[in-house]
């Protein structure tokens, strides 16, 4: 089974959804922002982990390095292009980090570039 990660990065917090193939969500967290704190709530699903999904916020290097660094296949959301049905009655930070994670499960996500590290 594969899993499909999606991270809804702000300033101190990070929101967390999991979902697997079949589109069924599997794992909803909230963490302060540490990479060892998002790692820790991977670290069930790392074999199966198809990819993470993260916002391009303004913040979003240490997480994306970091994830990378931890061997995990990272995508950066072009988060302009990523809109949401806009006659959506509930949206949340954790709604926004499943609809990353659907968009990537999906195969259309539209995705920013990556830079390495250095």
């Amino acid at each position: 089974m594969s899993y499909y990660v999606g991270l809804g990065l702000h300033g101190s917090n990070t929101y967390l959804g999991i979902l697997d193939e079949k589109g069924e969500r599997v794992l909803k967290a909230k963490v302060d922002n540490f990479i060892d704190l998002v790692l820790d709530k991977l670290k069930l699903f790392r074999s199966s982990i198809a990819g993470v999904v993260v916002e391009s916020t303004f913040n979003w290097y240490w997480l994306v390095d970091g994830l990378m660094e931890a061997g995990f296949r990272v995508h950066l959301a072009q988060t302009s292009a990523n809109k949401q049905y806009e006659g959506l009655k509930h949206t949340n930070d954790l709604h926004d980090a499943f609809h990353l994670a659907n968009l990537l499960r999906l195969g259309i996500l539209k995705e920013g570039h990556i830079y390495p590290k250095k």
